[in-house]
């Protein structure tokens, strides 16, 4: 009734509403006075001085399409001209008012006729009525179409411009978005066999007679189990805090290894440490979960005083939390931290109020059929998208706490729907059973528990045990692994042979006893100790002097063995300490060799003078350098452009045939009448500045002179524009093998090109440097 009063212009009268409802015989108007009543005591729907209803304003934002409905025409022509107003004023052959707001008045006037509209869309093409009525047949609670802000809508639809002109359909000023149908023009079209569904009365459900014991009974033995696993899955918690994904939540893994330890479903996993959580039980650590401070008060409670707590967390939980897959079918972790929906809390909420309005000593013969009814009493409820039936996930997590029981509500659910602290706490001390205190312990090594067992005979069987089922009745294992794990923790022998006594319904079995004196005797025959370095000697006198010395505390000496010391210190540090003291201890290597200790002395690499011709470029060259530059050793880095001296070649690209070594070169003597082997370098050099022309390649490169230049007769015998004969730059030596070795002067090797074995530089692996890329010497 409230959302067919939101889709009508606002104030409506009761009779547009009730028509709007199908409510015209006399007991359905009846209940529509009824409705409007229960809506007027909450101030949602109050009538004014004239008698049309009002309705609140949160209560109208409470649907986005009300039946599928949109908004009413004034609101769609809010940035509608008055040009175009009038354009839709004579298109519907009614004379045009002077105002805007005459004009949107006719137009609204002509829209709320539902005569006029169906006599004009009949006349309307035939494109334009099937898009006419499609808009018109939307599903209640079907939004209308939407667009994304600042996205221009598409193209028009087929026959949206007849009903554009005539104001059947409303565009958007900024053309964004589909054309939206006025509510009036939509009721118009839906005619008057089209009503809004109104039931005042709730939906039928089929009944099966039950009589409250059997709904206590089904409710003590669901609620019991559920507090056993509760306890179980809190203390796994306790033992191993669960990590929490980077996206935040309990991830699937964790889950399942904490059901694993408790021996519990996924459901009653999620449920509890949601419960938990909300009742602050559990908090985030870091990158974990883990119990709080309120945790250990609440362990140490009888299952009465424990199960109420995590009730009444769950009445008010914001989330499903047996919700573990999305609408894509990805696992939803625990403990996410989802943004509140109050429309869970109020499914919760309806099913009390549902199961409470059934009759008495009877309940629902299918749990399903509760679904209907509870969106009867709350129709604004959230239900999980992946329920097969309505509200199927909240009907499910009652049924797991015992709420609800035989298709009825049992006595923990009846003072839960008032939220009432003191009668649920008296329900859940009769319901409940208190915790167990002994246990019946096996010759098959096993101990069994019926009901919750306590707080301290669970911890004690966990410590001792391992724990195989729980529920109604919890199953414990011994075996050798067990016991020895609790003589790891510190127990002793006596001590668990006498705790086991205590709780044991009857004397401890044979099979017991021997495993745990068979566990103890074997426990610690061997022992590893924690050193950074052992001490150890042929002299106990000497070694129980180190350990009582007090200069030597700091060193943390304990003597596990007459002549054995194990130091805290490390080998280094309790070496010096032992020599300042005035011993003469001496270090062993890993292997158990004495380790020799001789210094070897530090030398400094020799500097060598660098080449002539060099020395303001490249400073001065160690011994390192030289071998770096020895024969046979190959240079790998690659020559970069602005780099000088370039780096040499590879030894591979050094050669390129023999006949290149052997060829004799033409020699010249220099023009002052001296023999020199190396080339004046000067600032007029053409080394230091190349003028662009042809390539080295295609012109003989200039000789060296001196008396390791090669005869002028030679050159006319052999040529000498090989490659490989000639480094093919200028100014650059062309210098055989046995050239170079009988050279005085070998400050030009490698500024040349020439190697210090003698090997030559082919034109084709050096570049060619001209114009201003050419380098300086």
């Amino acid at each position: 009734m409230a959302e067919a009063l939101a889709a009508l212009e606002a104030p409506a009268s009761p009779d547009a509403l009730a028509k709007l409802l199908g409510a015209t015989d006399d007991e359905a108007a009846r209940e529509l006075d009824t409705a409007l009543e229960v809506l007027a005591d909450h101030a949602l729907v109050w009538p004014d001085a004239a008698g049309k209803l009002h309705m609140a304003a949160p209560l109208r934002q409470a649907w986005d399409a009300p039946l599928g409905l949109d908004a009413p025409l004034e609101q769609l022509s809010a940035g509608t001209t008055s040009d175009e107003l009038r354009g839709m004023s004579v298109a519907l052959g009614i004379k045009p008012p002077g105002s805007k707001a005459l004009r949107l008045a006719a137009l609204g006037e002509h829209h709320s006729d539902p005569e006029r509209v169906a006599a004009l869309v009949a006349t309307a093409p035939a494109a334009a009525r099937e898009l006419l009525g499609l808009r018109a047949a939307a599903a209640p609670g079907q939004p209308p179409q939407s667009t994304v802000f600042g996205t221009p809508g598409p193209g028009l639809e087929p026959g949206a411009r007849w009903a554009l002109d005539r104001g059947l359909l409303i565009q958007d000023r900024h053309r964004y978005g589909p054309a939206r149908m006025p509510a009036e023009v939509a009721l118009a079209l839906r005619g008057p066999g089209r009503q809004a569904p109104f039931e005042p009365v709730p939906p039928f459900a089929r009944l099966v007679a039950v009589t409250p014991r059997e709904v206590d009974r089904e409710a003590s033995a669901v609620a019991s189990a559920f507090a056993a696993h509760a306890v179980s899955v809190l203390s796994a918690c306790s033992a191993t805090p669960p990590a929490r994904l980077k996206s935040g939540g309990v991830g699937a893994r964790e889950l399942a290894r904490i059901g694993r330890a408790a021996r519990a479903d996924d459901a009653v996993v999620r449920i509890t440490l949601e419960t938990a959580y909300a009742a602050g039980l559990l908090g985030r650590d870091g990158d974990r979960v883990a119990p709080t401070e309120a945790y250990d008060v609440w362990a140490v409670q009888e299952p009465a005083e424990q199960f109420p707590v995590l009730l009444r967390a769950w009445r008010n939980l914001p989330l499903i939390p047996t919700q573990a897959r999305d609408e894509d079918d990805k696992a939803l972790p625990a403990l996410a931290g989802a943004p509140p929906r109050n429309g869970c809390a109020q499914a919760r909420h309806g099913l009390l109020t549902a199961a409470a309005e059934l009759p008495p000593r009877q309940g629902v013969r299918v749990a399903s059929d509760l679904g209907p009814l509870i969106a009867w009493h709350r129709p604004l409820a959230d239900s999980s998208p992946q329920d097969a039936a309505p509200f199927a996930a909240v009907i499910r997590e009652a049924e797991l706490l015992g709420v609800f029981a035989r298709g009825a509500l049992s006595a923990f659910g009846i003072h839960l729907r008032t939220d009432d602290t003191e009668g649920l706490s008296i329900e859940c001390r009769r319901l409940l059973p208190r915790a167990t205190e002994r246990a019946r312990i096996g010759a098959d090594l096993t101990a069994v528990v019926t009901g919750t067992p306590s707080a301290r005979l669970a911890a004690l069987l966990d410590s001792v045990a391992d724990r195989e089922t729980s529920g109604t009745a919890s199953v414990w294992r011994f075996s050798a692994g067990s016991i020895r794990r609790a003589l790891d923790a510190g127990r002793v022998h006596d001590d668990i042979t006498a705790d086991l006594t205590a709780v044991a319904a009857g004397p401890l079995p044979q099979p017991l006893s021997y495993l745990i004196a068979d566990t103890a005797r074997g426990h610690g025959r061997v022992r590893i100790t924690p050193a950074a370095c052992v001490i150890h000697g042929d002299e106990p006198a000497l070694l129980a002097e180190l350990a009582a010395h007090r200069a030597l505390a700091r060193l943390g000496l304990r003597q596990p063995a007459p002549t054995v010391l194990v130091s805290r210190s490390p080998l280094d540090t309790t070496l010096g300490a032992l020599r300042a003291e005035g011993y003469a201890p001496v270090a062993e290597t890993a292997e158990g060799t004495v380790r020799i200790e001789r210094a070897r002395p530090r030398r400094a690499a020799a500097s060598i003078p660098a080449p002539r011709g060099t020395s303001g470029k490249t400073g001065r060259r160690t011994a390192a350098t030289l071998a770096a530059e020895a024969p046979g050793a190959v240079d790998r880095t690659p020559w970069r452009p602005g780099c000088w001296p370039p780096r040499r070649p590879p030894h591979r690209n050094r050669i390129r045939s023999t006949e290149a070594l052997s060829a004799p070169t033409p020699r010249r003597s220099s023009p002052d009448g001296r023999s020199d082997c190396r080339t004046a370098m000067s600032a007029s050099s053409p080394m230091r500045s190349t003028p662009a022309g042809p390539s080295p390649s295609s012109t003989s490169p200039p000789r060296a002179t001196g008396p390791c230049a090669p005869s002028a007769a030679s050159t006319s015998t052999r040529p000498t524009s090989k490659p490989g004969a000639t480094c093919g730059r200028p100014n650059a030596c062309s210098l055989s093998r046995a050239s170079t070795a009988s050279c005085p002067d070998k400050s030009h090797i490698g500024d040349h090109g020439i190697s210090c074995s003698g090997l030559l530089w082919s034109h084709y692996d050096r570049p060619s440097w001209t114009g201003s890329n050419a380098p300086r010497s």
